[in-house]
């Protein structure tokens, strides 16, 4: 059996991807002479495609199911694991790469929007266990520590992000569902040991036919298991009535996460368009039909299939001038709101309005105060209580305000984000259930045709190490909150874990709503105090955008720890949301801007694992150069920038490389490689003038990565490693 890599780095999509290129052979050059391996998997959107389709290729074609070999790996203590952020796939950027991998000659089957034969529906289960949030559910086996480094605090507070002024009279506001969402009809239980075993959930008809909709379930001993749904109906009339009260010069948009709620969201989208665009489609059914749009699938996708029919283009822009001026995604290309379920994503969306002084980009390239729709009450409060609160006291202090971590419970597929497999849409009127192995009937609801009903879990041993890191984080923070609503199902289920296990640790932290918790959370960063947030799944990845934006102005400096639970180590590397716009630029004038800083502090985290873990001393001696290497370089200033001439992520990882090898060499713990890195970051620094002018000489003419999802290795290659003298001297 081959050996566990000392360190493995993830091979993903976009600008992280990108960067990788440039900065993992770096990593490799400095790890090698400490006897560190390190090694590359592939977990991009691509890969996962050709790693479910071997039948269908050659040979050569052919690769190995890198995700499903790292999902047996974290559930080990060899694990160390530096995960980049990768692409959470809609069915639209789905279907692209798979029309990529086939013009690059893979003979992968067509995504089939309405299978029906068995190929087609083999094809369709293979495809839609890529889409969306297929990674993060199977390598997280462990919970969530994350905060800002103290560098990257203390750099931004010396200089501060721009942020948009907060006035009182702001009209932007949250518009949620009065009820029958999700968060109104959920029922909540925990196993008991004369429960637990096999489960399945049926659908019966009014008729009294039964349905499978899911079976070979397993439940354990503790787990909270949830069951809930969202009215189509109750839907439809929230969106009707958001649309026609909108106030004019106020945007309309809506903010859902279609890659990770992968089945319940695209849906939810697909009720936006269809009510925002309902005249048009009366009059026009037939011929979408006939065009085979499906309005899951969004504005882009529509003006696609009907580009060159004047009658319907005509109708068409007459509709969307009818309606409210939209919240834009790209205004000087005309993208809106509802151009594609996954441009939108809540979590980047919302800090981004709320960073913004409560403003969105318009139809008219001008800013203006923006109607949020967030259909579910489970989560919408934390948005709404943040701009109600900015409303009231002004615009936050970057200058001054203190640092907001997180414990996120998310290990073992935990929550909303491990629902894909046990959400539906209802296919008629009926009943769905969850009927327990004794032919006991855990949860049921009463659905209407369309409604969207989902089922979650969160097992025990999670829960209980969650509330422990959550215990230990607040000891060393000094102030925080359990994010626990007692009013709602789930969260009462958590309580009961929560409060015994804090009365027996014999400390006192406050179990709030999340709305409470969020006034709370604010009242203390601006006080200068430092919090951590202890939160559930969902919480977990919304508020580490949320409050890293609004303190440091991105969200991918954060530094990301999950301790596996089995004695392994997963480290994230921040955020990827704004990647797209950054291929985009560097395509365009070779200029990329994305900043390798989550990815330096999740290396520095790593080498201090494999110390502890593998005891490996030289691994400390490099993670402590790296730390001081990522020091520098926000002393210094070099990290990337976003104009052709400045700083890029080439150029930062020349100056991380070179810092880097400075720190070896003037360290004393360890002689070998003091002396081997001496000669190294001579040259570095003796090389620097001709190294940038290499790095730049391409800057500002357009570039061809021959692929967006799979781009050839050489092409990447040479558009992030241009620099001959740095290559020489690393190798």
């Amino acid at each position: 059996m081959a050996q566990t890599p000392d360190i493995i780095y993830t091979k993903v999509d976009e600008a992280p991807e990108l960067a990788r290129a440039s900065l993992e052979p770096i990593i490799r050059a400095f790890a090698a002479p400490a006897g560190i391996s390190v090694e590359t998997r592939d977990i991009s959107l691509a890969g996962r495609i050709l790693a479910v389709f071997p039948d269908y290729l050659t040979e050569e074609q052919r690769v190995s199911d890198d995700l499903a070999a790292l999902g047996e790996l974290v559930k080990t203590p060899e694990a160390n694991v530096i995960k980049l952020p990768n692409i959470s796939a809609s069915v639209p950027q789905l279907v692209a790469a798979i029309r990529e991998l086939q013009a690059q000659g893979y003979a992968l089957p067509d995504y089939p929007e309405d299978p029906a034969s068995a190929a087609e529906k083999d094809a369709r289960a293979r495809y839609d266990a890529v889409k969306g949030s297929a990674v993060n559910p199977v390598l997280r086996e462990g919970n969530s520590d994350r905060r800002a480094a103290k560098a990257v605090k203390a750099y931004a507070k010396a200089n501060p992000h721009r942020m948009g002024e907060w006035v009182s009279s702001s009209k932007t506001h949250v518009a949620s569902m009065p009820g029958n969402d999700f968060y109104a009809n959920e029922k909540s239980a925990t196993i008991t040991a004369v429960q637990a075993g096999s489960a399945k959930i049926t659908f019966t008809g009014t008729d009294g036919s039964e349905t499978v909709l899911k079976d070979k379930l397993t439940y354990l001993e503790g787990e909270v298991v949830d069951a809930t749904f969202m009215s189509a109906k109750a839907l439809r009339a929230y969106i009707a009535e958001q649309i026609r009260t909108t106030e004019p010069g106020v945007l309309f948009s809506v903010h859902l996460k279609a890659t990770m709620m992968k089945v319940s969201d695209p849906i939810i989208f697909g009720h936006f368009v269809s009510v925002y665009l309902d005249d048009f489609i009366a009059r026009h059914g037939a011929e979408l039909e006939a065009l085979g749009w499906n309005p899951n699938s969004g504005l882009g996708d529509l003006e696609a299939r009907i580009k060159g029919n004047a009658a319907l283009e005509a109708d068409y822009k007459a509709a969307m001038a009818a309606r409210p001026a939209m919240y834009m995604v790209n205004s000087d290309k005309g993208i809106t709101n509802l151009h594609v379920p996954s441009d939108v994503i809540i979590d980047a969306s919302m800090p981004a309005v709320i960073r913004a002084g409560g403003k969105g980009w318009g139809p008219d390239g001008k800013e203006a105060d923006t109607k949020c729709c967030i259909p579910d009450n489970c989560y919408a409060p934390v948005y709404d209580e943040t701009i109600r609160y900015f409303k009231e006291t002004g615009t936050l202090d970057v200058t001054t305000c203190g640092a907001v971590s997180n414990v996120g419970l998310m290990a073992q597929k935990a929550e909303e984000y491990g629902s894909h497999p046990t959400t539906f849409e209802a296919p008629a009127d009926g009943i769905i259930r969850i009927v327990l192995a004794s032919g006991e009937v855990l949860h049921e609801h009463r659905v209407e045709k369309g409604d969207i009903w989902r089922s979650s879990t969160a097992k025990k041993a999670p829960i209980l190490d969650w509330i422990q890191l959550g215990i230990a984080r607040f000891k060393a923070t000094g102030s925080g909150a359990f994010w626990l609503d007692a009013n709602r199902a789930h969260d009462a289920e958590l309580i009961k874990y929560v409060e015994p296990a804090l009365k027996e640790a014999g400390v006192e932290i406050p179990i709030m709503a999340p709305r409470e918790a969020t006034r709370f959370t604010l009242e203390t960063m601006r006080k200068g105090q430092d919090c951590v947030t202890i939160t559930g799944n969902v919480l977990r990845d919304y508020l580490t955008d949320l409050f890293p934006i609004l303190e440091l102005g991105t969200s991918a400096k954060m530094l990301s720890i999950v301790k596996l639970m089995n004695g392994g180590g997963l480290f994230e590397t921040g955020a990827g949301g704004s990647a797209p716009k950054h291929v985009q630029q560097l395509v365009a004038e070779n200029h990329l801007r994305w900043d390798s800083l989550g990815e330096f502090c999740a290396l520095g985290e790593s080498f201090n694992f494999l110390a502890e873990a593998r005891n490996k001393p030289q691994a400390a001696v490099l993670g402590a150069a790296v730390e001081a290497a990522t020091q520098k370089v926000l002393d210094n200033n070099v990290s990337p920038q976003g104009k052709v001439g400045q700083n890029d992520t080439r150029t930062s990882h020349y100056w991380f490389a070179r810092y880097w090898a400075e720190a070896l060499a003037a360290q004393t713990q360890d002689a070998k490689l003091a002396a081997h890195f001496a000669p190294i970051a001579k040259a570095l620094a003796d090389g620097e003038a001709t190294i940038l002018a290499e790095l730049h000489a391409g800057e500002g003419k357009a570039v061809d990565m021959g692929g967006y999802y799979h781009a050839p290795d050489d092409k990447v290659a040479a558009i992030m490693r241009p620099s001959k003298t740095l290559n020489a001297i690393i190798g």
